[in-house]
């Protein structure tokens, strides 16, 4: 939809906020009023937050939340109202390159992500949430598969997370009926860590991703990298996955340190090496 010409440009930087401090980067969307449905433009600079992330040493761990009552209502899609006629494979290519990237942005990164959610996360938003390695939620957030209730197949890899957090039969009662789901139940069927009350969140999340921030980097790489893999598969390839991890682990500064500390029966000093 064009802008009027009195209608202010919005920079991009404005609408995903990133701050870093103490090791820890917190990427904040910040579009309250359409509580915060994720733009094309959103989508791309959250890709590279968290690519930029993921390879900066000075990372320990991410923090993804919202601002206002919502933490992401989805794709905004008004952007397509005016769009021209759809030719076959376009569909495919939108999901594909959009949605997918987004949420493949997160499970691919080689830092802890710690989802804040901190009001409604629907559709996209909600798959973006539950991506996360973290998921902790305000009393007040809610988990909706939104996309039944516009006759649209889940995309942003739903259909693959959700089933291995909580199993298929309770997967398909969300996604097919669509209907909200509190925090208290998503910490009850185990898409939540911990509901903490509204005004906890972020205190609880700070203190989550500066405990992470202070660990050993590559081992929490590794491990996620490990976790993430298993489900997809058999033993044979997750034990020698675990064995490579190890190997590769063990050359690592922390590694040594962490072996040296508990000889010593002294605290450890990881450096994130």
């Amino acid at each position: 939809m064009a802008k009027s010409p009195e209608e202010p440009e919005i920079s991009v930087e404005s609408l995903v906020l990133h701050a870093t401090d103490n090791r820890v980067a917190q990427l904040t969307l910040n579009r309250p009023e359409s509580l915060n449905a994720i733009t094309p433009d959103q989508r791309e600079r959250l890709i590279q937050l968290f690519s930029a992330a993921s390879a900066d040493p000075e990372i320990g761990a991410v923090v993804l939340t919202g601002t206002g009552r919502g933490f992401c209502a989805g794709a905004d899609l008004r952007g397509g109202a005016g769009a021209a006629e759809r030719v076959p494979g376009d569909v495919a290519r939108t999901i594909r390159l959009g949605a997918q990237r987004l949420v493949a942005a997160v499970l691919d990164c080689e830092k802890p992500v710690i989802s804040a959610v901190n009001g409604t996360a629907a559709g996209l938003g909600a798959h973006l949430a539950l991506a996360c390695d973290l998921v902790l939620a305000a009393e007040s957030a809610r988990f909706i598969e939104v996309f039944v209730r516009r006759a649209l197949v889940p995309d942003g890899g739903g259909a693959y997370l959700l089933p291995r957090l909580i199993g298929p039969q309770r997967t398909k009662e969300l996604m097919f009926f669509g209907d909200a789901l509190s925090a208290p139940d998503a910490e009850r069927l185990g898409l939540v860590n911990r509901v903490v009350p509204d005004e906890e969140l972020t205190k609880t999340a700070r203190a989550w991703a500066e405990r992470l921030a202070t660990g050993p980097t590559r081992t929490l790489a590794l491990t996620k990298q490990l976790v993430n893999t298993s489900m997809d598969s058999d033993r044979a390839t997750a034990f020698a996955a675990e064995a490579a991890a190890q190997e590769i682990n063990m050359t690592t500064r922390d590694a040594q340190e962490g072996l040296r500390a508990f000889v010593e029966r002294r605290s450890p000093d990881f450096r994130g090496r």
